[in-house]
């Protein structure tokens, strides 16, 4: 890995940026369309509510990917967890090992804030990242399904 890879935590000027990154991941799963957040949305969300966290690796001090994550709790292990909801580097930096440093990275974060867990979802179809977390010692959980109600049904079970 080249070594001017540096990591910072996004602040709330930075929200436009976030929102680049959002919207290039979803384009390269092929799911551009999906995305409705906006810089509004996604400040809210982040800064006034605090609901998630984001950090940007830099290489040579420009931003060439992020990860977006938060936190969850396991019962069984009674402590919280770090969930990784997004992990994206610039095609044109890829390859270099940025990826495996944006997970240590979240992985050192988890380990300092006693978290007991790190983890993800990966797209079915996404063999190369699914190789890659493999190769990291990641385990997929196919004994779990995930499900999901949002929204008109979210709406209506709320009722």
């Amino acid at each position: 890995m080249d070594n001017k890879l540096t990591f910072r935590n996004a602040e709330r000027k930075d929200t436009a940026l976030i929102l680049q990154f959002i919207k290039e991941l979803a384009d390269y799963e092929k799911m551009l369309d999906e995305v409705v957040a906006d810089e509004t949305t996604l400040e809210t969300w982040i800064f006034d509510k605090q609901k998630a966290e984001v950090i940007f690796a830099l290489e040579d001090g420009k931003e060439i990917g992020f990860a977006l994550f938060f936190h969850n709790f396991s019962t069984f292990l009674g402590r919280s967890g770090i969930y990784l909801e997004d992990l994206y580097v610039k095609p044109d930096c890829r390859g270099k090992g940025y990826g495996k440093a944006i997970l240590k990275k979240l992985a050192a974060i988890a380990v300092e804030r006693g978290c007991g867990r790190l983890e993800w979802w990966c797209l079915d179809w996404n063999k190369p990242s699914i190789d890659f977390y493999l190769s990291l010692g990641a385990e997929p959980m196919s004994d779990w399904t995930v499900y999901r109600i949002a929204g008109d049904t979210l709406t209506k079970l709320a009722e």
